[in-house]
């Protein structure tokens, strides 16, 4: 939440050798101005709708799908309404429970959020979720994007968050046949810990774990982080590397 798709600098040159691509910022967020503020139904089911929206625009019948901690909920939002849209998932620093504490730290927040700049509230936020001094890349990179949402998108995305995801994946049931890989950081504490019991139960569902990493792992292990989800999509796409060689030759 607060990133947009600029993150996504550390991928772009490797992924565009092998595939066509469509970066997306979701309402409110990098390029995107029309943001959830400006809806009446705000809800993640309606902007997995917009995304699958684009993908008619383009007329892409289907794709794979890679998102980063807000996008990874997107992207299972997205195969939940339409599963055959979805070729594969690769599921980066993957939100499917919100941690209790965090929980409790937004209810508090919401009291005071009138009398308090929301940049302080998300700062202490990304500390929170990557406190270590080797996660300060990733950590400036969503607060330098996170100036771009405003407060008023910051609290419309805060509450869908907050009303939903819990909600969203207690019923949703963990089997499925859509082709995932959640890649995670050793140090996502927040998260890590419920992917680790949720990964076994899903059908296709496999997971690495980058050492020494935290949430944003895509920033912070990028050669891992490509070379893993690169693989994993042509392992879905039936590309032999020798294809591949030949469509980059």
């Amino acid at each position: 939440m607060g990133g947009s798709s600029s993150i996504w600098f550390k991928q772009i040159k490797e992924y565009r050798k092998h595939f066509n691509l469509i970066l997306v910022d979701l309402p409110g967020h990098g390029g995107n101005h029309a943001g959830l503020k400006d809806e009446t139904d705000r809800s993640f089911e309606q902007i997995a709708n917009k995304v699958i929206a684009l993908l008619d625009y383009h007329g892409i019948r289907d794709a794979h799908f890679v998102g980063i901690s807000l996008g990874t909920m997107v992207i299972q939002f997205i195969q939940h309404l339409s599963p055959d849209r979805v070729k594969s998932m690769v599921l980066g620093g993957s939100v499917e429970r919100i941690h209790p504490p965090l929980i409790l730290f937004v209810r508090l927040v919401e009291g005071v959020k009138y009398f308090i700049p929301y940049m302080w509230i998300y700062r202490l936020v990304a500390w929170i979720l990557m406190p270590r001094e080797h996660h300060v890349e990733a950590r400036k990179t969503f607060i330098r994007e996170a100036v771009k949402l405003g407060q008023r998108e910051f609290f419309c995305w805060y509450r869908i968050l907050h009303q939903e995801v819990n909600q969203f994946f207690a019923r949703k049931k963990p089997v499925h046949t859509t082709p995932a890989i959640y890649i995670m950081g050793s140090e996502d504490y927040m998260f890590l810990p419920n992917i680790k019991k949720r990964y076994k139960k899903i059908m296709n569902a496999r997971l690495h774990i980058l050492p020494k990493s935290g949430h944003v792992c895509n920033i912070e292990k990028e050669k891992e982080f490509n070379e893993i989800s690169i693989s994993f999509i042509h392992s879905q796409s039936g590309f032999s590397e020798k294809h591949i060689e030949a469509i980059n030759g």
